[in-house]
């Protein structure tokens, strides 16, 4: 057993989410997490919506209330989001508490203290209409780099090239399409090239990670600049420095203080469970092990700027040190970064209309057959297109008519004609055959989500459902109807029973609300697929309340063949999953202004 940290990125709180994001951070995340889980890992899964920066203020200011507000109301919108989806956290918190704080503010110190924060004046960005600070991300530009007319003032997305916004050629208000004004102002800094060596030999030692993001990551470290860990605005975590801590007008800056609401995650689950020092396991332990998933677009905090943050803390870059008050920290395991997501061949835009919020589908249509199209069909080492019309096929084809109808068929038939899950007699080269099918997939289905090839893991998983399909058709226990062949009929419905058994654990990472029906259709009780849960918590360190998702994921299914019962009571099954009428295509694209 190894302790296993799923560190899953923030969804920023200033707006729902939408499918493509959830493809990239949510539904990958929990996919591996359900399977480590079952396969008897200590698996700690954190993250939390990330709700400092100046983009809440804008918006805050906009809509005439308080950060804090629109935080609060985005912070609780996800949650619930992120809850229907099934996503199987162990603490979903927030970047707001006075834990994080905390957290992010000892961080910050130790970094000083070993001298990779620097200060320096630079030049920040001012609305010469209001005479407020612009977010960088609120700049646009051409890329002084490849050319891209449309980069933003921290990041060319057509590139990857971490930029800062005077940089941009031609830059421009994204609020009103002013120039901005560039004025000096003095703020702290990164000194990421003292990383270089120390990143690079760490990425040496990378070999089995997803080539494009290895490629990606060393390609930065060609040429590491200090980046800025402060900025211009009254929204974020106060510096804790002496002359700077007391300021309205200096903040650190939110990419930094969200990486580390990993770390401030983990302690907070671990102050929550009653031992507030059993986050060390995860994040000290030399065989702990920790993956971290999100978009492509946010490789470089996790390749790079994360693993620096954590070098610098422990006393491992260039200049030395020593660890801070924490100790010495964990460096990933892995970056699990899954490519974009497009829909109906357009880019997901809130603005434009080109969305459909997480909340929006699961008021239409079942969970499940969300989380299986991206599993499936999803932007695992591609980018990809959601169709209507491909959705719809697969929910029909594949989750209908391919595995609900089998567990449909078989459970049916064994109820009508036996009332329970009916003995085995002596079994044949077929049914030996199929059984060793399914009891294989267990290997060959693990071997691949360990390796996060989650579109190939269920693309194994579900043939394995076909050749249970074509035993059934093969053997067509509904023709052996007289009393001479029922005990044939037995058999044949008490094999296909074990399969259905075996592949609905197989499914169970992908697809957990189902496999709680299908586990309980076939006579079982208690929890097969342990869910998460909204709890309304107090600030550990007495600040406001908020909603947490987490849950008791120590109990359900494990990853093995578990023989079934024979004579356990079956009833007539209700089905697995709604089948779609090809109508909601038109509908849906009706919606989208298609």
């Amino acid at each position: 057993m190894s302790h296993v940290l799923a560190a899953v990125a923030w969804p920023y709180a200033n707006g729902p989410r939408h499918i493509g994001h959830v493809s990239g951070f949510g539904v990958p995340s929990d996919v591996f997490s359900r399977f480590m889980r079952m396969s008897g890992h200590d698996v700690l899964m954190v993250s939390g919506t990330d709700e400092h920066g100046t983009p809440i203020q804008v918006q805050a200011d906009a809509e005439g209330v308080t950060p804090r507000e629109l935080a609060d109301r985005y912070n609780r919108v996800i949650v619930e989001d992120l809850h229907g989806l099934g996503l199987s956290y162990d603490l979903f918190t927030r970047t707001t508490t006075r834990n994080h704080y905390a957290v992010v503010q000892e961080l910050f110190t130790g970094l000083h203290e070993n001298g990779y924060i620097i200060a320096k004046t630079t030049l920040g960005a001012k609305s010469p209409s209001t005479g407020r600070t612009l977010p960088d991300r609120y700049i646009e530009g051409t890329c002084p780099i490849c050319g891209y007319t449309g980069a933003r003032g921290d990041q060319c997305d057509n590139c990857g090239n971490q930029l800062d916004p005077e940089q941009l050629i031609d830059p421009r208000s994204k609020i009103n399409g002013e120039t901005p004004e560039f004025v000096e102002t003095e703020h702290f800094f990164l000194d990421l090239p003292a990383f270089a060596e120390a990143l690079g030999k760490w990425l040496d030692t990378r070999d089995d990670w997803r080539p494009n993001v290895l490629k990606f990551s060393r390609n930065l470290l060609e040429d590491l600049q200090p980046r800025a860990i402060t900025r211009d605005l009254e929204w974020g975590v106060p510096i804790p420095l002496d002359d700077w801590r007391d300021r309205n007008d200096k903040r650190i800056y939110v990419w930094f203080d969200a990486v580390i609401g990993y770390l401030s995650a983990s302690i907070e689950w671990a102050r929550r469970s009653g031992e507030p020092d059993a986050w060390r396991k995860w994040w000290q332990d030399s065989d702990a092990l920790g993956y971290y998933f999100m978009g492509k677009d946010n490789i470089v905090f996790h390749s790079v700027i994360w693993p620096g943050l954590l070098l610098g803390y422990s006393g491992e870059g260039d200049k030395g040190g020593k660890p801070g008050s924490l100790g010495a920290l964990n460096l990933p395991t892995e970056v699990v970064s899954s490519e974009y997501l497009t829909m109906e061949g357009r880019k997901f835009s809130s603005s434009r209309k080109v969305v459909i919020y997480v909340r929006d589908f699961l008021e239409r249509y079942d969970a499940d057959a969300l989380r299986y199209f991206i599993a499936a069909a999803g932007p695992e080492s591609n980018d990809t297109d959601f169709t209507w019309a491909e959705f719809v096929r697969r929910n029909n084809d594949e989750l209908v008519a391919g595995w609900g109808n089998l567990v449909n068929r078989c459970v049916s038939m064994a109820a009508k004609n036996f009332g329970a899950i009916p003995e085995p007699g002596e079994l044949t080269d077929e049914d030996r055959a199929v059984l060793d099918t399914a009891r294989a997939g267990f290997a060959s289905v693990g071997a691949l989500l360990g390796k996060h090839r989650q579109k190939a893991a269920i693309g194994e998983a579900m043939r394995v459902v076909a050749e249970a399909n074509k035993y059934l058709s093969d053997q067509a226990p509904w023709k052996l109807k007289d009393e001479a062949s029922k005990p044939r009929m037995g058999t044949i419905l008490h094999v296909a029973l074990q399969v259905i058994s075996d592949c609905n654990t197989l499914l169970t990472p992908f697809l957990p609300h189902s496999a709680q029906k299908v586990h309980e259709l076939l006579g079982g009780t208690g929890v097969h697929a342990p869910m998460p849960s909204i709890v309304e918590v107090e600030d550990l360190d007495g600040g406001p309340a908020y909603p947490v998702l987490t849950g008791d994921y120590t109990v359900g299914a494990t990853w093995e063949s578990v023989p079934i019962k024979t004579g356990i009571s079956l009833a007539a099954p209700k089905p697995v999953f709604k089948k779609l009428d090809p109508s909601v295509i038109e509908e849906e694209l009706e919606r989208l202004g298609s």
